[in-house]
């Protein structure tokens, strides 16, 4: 009888020791999404650059989606330069152009076809540690104006608490153009 108890009790005792560490991880995580939020909307103002306008507005349907597909861009030439004009930006202030060619600000949603659905965490850090598309080695530089110096010398706690944040947003079908060099070809 005893014995019975004492398999009973013990585990009643593991269940709960497996509730309690769901229950902080469950915890945890929204800790981390939360955090992930902050820094993306506080800290780094990914919106600023990744988020259209319309006007003095962000167009909040495209939260994070990047430079609208087929929608305009700047185009730079040398002889602005000599006019102390060094980047134009589109109209959204998702496109810009300058002496290194044309960027577009990328679609951070999790789309699985246009976003970043289909990257790993260890892709979006390496491409983040590195500056280099999905984080590969011989892949594209990611272009200005992304600051990856600076957002490079990020903790991997703050970019994995990005990364889980990204991965909760409305995941948003846009599919962004590719950089352009400075002959307006693709990189």
């Amino acid at each position: 009888m005893h014995r019975n108890l004492l398999i009973v009790c013990a585990t009643l005792l593991f269940i709960g020791a497996i509730i309690a560490l769901s229950i902080n991880s469950v915890e945890s995580q929204s800790d981390m999404v939360q955090r992930g939020k902050y820094l993306v909307d506080t800290v780094g103002a990914c919106g600023h650059c990744h988020t259209p306008r319309a006007g003095a507005e962000y167009n909040m349907g495209m939260y994070l989606a990047g430079h609208p597909a087929n929608a305009p861009y700047p185009r730079y030439n040398f002889s602005m330069m000599q006019q102390g004009i060094f980047i134009l930006t589109s109209t959204q202030m998702t496109a810009f152009s300058g002496p290194f060619g044309t960027s577009f600000a990328s679609n951070l949603t999790p789309d699985k076809e246009t976003g970043l659905g289909e990257w790993t965490e260890e892709m979006f850090i390496q491409a983040i540690r590195t500056g280099l598309h999905q984080g590969v080695a011989g892949n594209r530089k990611i272009f200005p104006p992304m600051p990856t110096k600076h957002y490079a010398q990020m903790n991997d706690e703050d970019l994995k608490a990005i990364w889980a944040y990204l991965r909760t947003i409305k995941p948003v079908n846009n599919e962004v153009s590719s950089p352009l060099n400075s002959r307006g070809r693709p990189y």
